[in-house]
């Protein structure tokens, strides 16, 4: 089958199980003992490799199909979402979450309050990215590929704080920036998503951008995700006021060997990498 009819036929599919959604996570709530979530679809083991190959087919056509990224994230993450689950429940903030489930949106920020807060803190200049960058944590998917309720929602805070470590790793969301962070996702959560981010979003940088991953960001970026504490296990709601240079410290994060910082206020993000 030619790869053209393959994308049709498969975003068909895609398309009627989640028209059906809601029908199929009545039967699937009573057959998992009503252990699932509100945005499930229910998928068999073939189907789920059908949707990756689908997703990553469609991914790799189109990179910035950020629901493509998202089902592939979920259709290939489940060991890698398990190592992270319990990382969090071994951890007291990262169990403390998993108990309260907090969710990263903008009707859950106090943005009065973040605005007022000193330059330098994790809220103001975490409020400053998304400003310059004119993203919202709002635009995050909702998962619905994940067979497990606690697992869902780890994959869940994964995509909501993803801003928040471009905040940390002082990463803008030009593709220099997007693929830094996503070789430190990578070596911190072991999500094969991100891997695979890491590995093609080079192919997409020019020499120079290229030569700067490869001789400082890279490596920068390796290091500090192998070595840092688990970036989910971070009650961030309860640390706008912290220091953004001490939590770096905390969290075992380097600071970044070179200053990206965007050039013109209210850059776009129309060439990042769409993150899942």
């Amino acid at each position: 089958m030619r790869p053209s009819s393959f994308l049709t036929n498969w975003r068909r599919y895609y398309c009627r199980r989640s028209y059906g959604a809601g029908q199929q996570h009545t039967s699937s709530e009573s057959n998992l003992n009503g252990t699932l979530y509100s945005s499930h679809i229910p998928t068999s083991s073939v189907q789920k490799a059908l949707l990756a190959l689908g997703s990553g087919v469609a991914a790799l056509q189109n990179p910035y199909r950020h629901d493509m990224v998202a089902v592939l994230g979920e259709t290939t993450g489940h060991m890698a979402l398990i190592n992270l689950r319990n990382r969090m429940r071994n951890d007291p903030e990262g169990y403390t979450i998993l108990t309260e489930r907090p969710r990263i949106r903008l009707s859950t920020l106090d943005v009065t309050r973040m605005c007022a807060l000193p330059d330098g803190s994790l809220g103001r200049e975490y409020l400053r990215f998304l400003e310059e960058n004119r993203v919202t944590p709002d635009s995050r998917a909702d998962v619905k590929f994940v067979d497990d309720e606690e697992l869902a929602y780890v994959m869940q805070r994964y995509r909501e704080v993803h801003d928040l470590l471009h905040t940390l790793l002082g990463m803008p969301t030009n593709m220099l920036g997007e693929v830094a962070v996503k070789w430190f996702e990578a070596a911190q959560t072991g999500l094969p998503m991100c891997v695979l981010g890491a590995t093609l979003g080079p192919l997409r940088l020019s020499v120079s951008r290229l030569q700067k991953l490869i001789k400082s960001l890279g490596p920068w970026a390796l290091r500090s995700g192998t070595r840092a504490r688990c970036i989910l296990s971070i009650f961030y709601e309860r640390r706008w006021e912290q220091n953004l240079h001490d939590l770096r410290r905390e969290l075992n994060i380097e600071p970044p060997p070179l200053n990206l910082a965007i050039r013109k206020k209210h850059q776009t993000s129309e060439n990042s990498i769409p993150i899942s």
